[in-house]
């Protein structure tokens, strides 16, 4: 899988100075996150950047960075109120946008990244796989608004945790390729 998603990259990237229409960009988003499922961490805010690198005029690839710090969850059994702390989570990877260029774009997103989740005798890194649908409006020719909601699954083997995110966010095109 790694294989065929490096030779699909490679291609991208040799096909986007035949298109000539590429870019480059920076941003930030904030929003939250909200566990799927999971009965030990609650909700929490999220932040974090994105370079998005348009490379054809449909195919934009956004390497990313988020953080959030997962509320604590506090859960009651027979009685007796029992706090678990929420995680911290950092999570790195890429994301491919299939948006059409225009001030007014609605578009599909899919990514692949690692995640690492921390809290009190838990400490791991693991896949992260996420899906959704964004808008993304240009007011200015170089500055975009954009509004997005992803399911991220983070998977370890058989272990998975699943969080719905919604980000509003802000972007920057630093430059255009002829």
């Amino acid at each position: 899988m790694k294989r065929l998603f490096a030779l699909t990259l490679a291609l991208l990237v040799a096909t986007a100075g035949i298109a000539g229409a590429g870019s480059l960009g920076i941003g930030g988003f904030a929003g939250m996150s909200y566990p799927v499922l999971q009965h030990d961490t609650g909700n929490g805010m999220l932040y974090g950047l994105r370079a998005p690198v348009k490379l054809v005029p449909f195919v934009t690839l956004e390497p990313y960075y988020a953080t959030t710090n997962l509320n604590d969850k506090v859960t009651n059994v027979a009685g007796i109120d029992l706090t678990q702390a929420g995680f911290d989570e950092k999570a790195w990877g890429v994301n491919l946008l299939l948006a059409a260029p225009g001030p007014l774009s609605f578009y599909p997103l899919a990514g692949y990244g690692q995640t690492t989740l921390s809290r009190t005798g838990f400490d791991r890194t693991m896949t992260t796989w996420n899906a959704g649908f964004g808008v993304s409006f240009a007011a200015v020719p170089k500055v975009s608004i954009n509004l997005r909601g992803e399911l991220q699954a983070v998977v370890d083997g058989s272990d998975t945790r699943k969080f719905g995110n919604a980000t509003v966010g802000a972007s920057y095109a630093l430059f255009g390729l002829p």
